[in-house]
């Protein structure tokens, strides 16, 4: 299906030579003025609007800021077409929402060319959204049968994103930790409610089945090559190793487990203890992060340990927006 354009001028001449640029690629709706632009853009519901700035009535700049403003049609990328070129007049229509700029006289070539980036810059954000939901429901659903909430994935996953930064981790990349950090137990999603659920201490032959859980996560995630799910797919398979080489699935020691999966394993542990559950009190900050330097060198790795206690005022401000968060719930 062709993707709808708002053509907005009040020079005939000006449209006229739009349609000519345009008709064979994009359905196409037309406008004389800053009100028939707005009834437009409800009816119709364009995917770009290219609108000009000069009009009478209202001009282009209130009729961008009126679209931005708007929740339903605040993601339309609008492009300003006009003669107006001075930099003071770029920066007004930057400030009231527009993506680009078109100076006229057109040129067919790069009128094509600058929608056909953003309209792919509006299906990046689509998927990249998308994504994002799809995260969130996989997070969800490695707790959707046990006894955690699902503000604890996402305040560990915080911590997680904040002790990458700490631990020198780029932006971008502790970004991406912090939505994979979410879905660390997807793999629960494999393991039976009885045992999930179990009001006691597991007994060996539960335990067993308990610790398939990191490779039934891995298997589910590894099935994407997105960047955000193999790094979810690493940590899901490893964030219950241990530093002295003790934990499961693969009893890997040091650095042999990667960085992502030892961040993951102290902060989810850290949040495990800080947070109240059915068959226990939260424990205070203080008493947890005795319980963390303990594990300092057999379950964590000491370096984390210290970037995580150096940081802790950080992390206590995280915990205080996501428990507020979970209040509100």
């Amino acid at each position: 299906m062709q993707k709808k354009i708002l053509v907005v001028d009040d020079e005939p001449n000006n449209l006229q030579l739009l349609r000519q640029i345009l008709k064979d690629h994009y359905q196409l709706i037309f406008a004389t003025n800053g009100e028939h632009a707005l009834e437009a853009v409800a009816k119709h519901m364009p995917n770009l609007v290219l609108l000009d700035v000069a009009m009478p009535g209202m001009n282009g700049y209130e009729v961008c800021r009126v679209i931005k403003s708007n929740q339903l049609t605040e993601d339309i990328p609008v492009i300003f077409v006009t003669a107006m070129g001075d930099v003071e007049d770029e920066s007004l229509g930057f400030d009231a929402g527009a993506v680009d700029y078109i100076l006229k006289p057109v040129s067919g070539p790069v009128v094509l060319r600058r929608i056909q980036t953003h309209l792919s810059l509006v299906r990046a954000k689509e998927l990249e959204d998308s994504q994002r939901e799809a995260i969130y429901m996989l997070g969800a659903a490695g707790h959707y049968n046990d006894n955690d909430t699902g503000v604890h994935i996402w305040r560990m996953a915080a911590y997680a994103r904040a002790l990458a930064t700490a631990a020198g981790w780029p932006d971008v990349m502790a970004e991406r930790l912090e939505y994979a950090a979410a879905m660390h137990d997807l793999g629960k999603i494999g393991i039976p409610d009885a045992i999930l659920q179990a009001p006691r201490k597991l007994m060996s032959e539960e335990w067993e089945v308990m610790k398939q859980h990191p490779e039934i996560g891995y298997r589910i995630l590894s099935r994407s090559n997105s960047p955000i799910f193999v790094l979810a797919a690493e940590i899901a398979r490893y964030h219950h190793e241990k530093w002295d080489g003790s934990g499961y699935p693969m009893a890997l020691a040091g650095e042999a487990i990667p960085e992502s999966a030892r961040i993951v394993s102290l902060v989810d542990v850290f949040d495990a203890l800080t947070m109240r559950r059915p068959y226990k009190p939260a424990w205070s900050v203080d008493n947890a992060m005795v319980e963390i330097h303990k594990g300092s060198g057999t379950h964590f790795e000491p370096r984390l340990v210290k970037e995580f206690e150096s940081h802790l005022p950080e992390i206590l401000e995280l915990m205080e927006i996501w428990n507020k968060k979970e209040q509100q719930q």
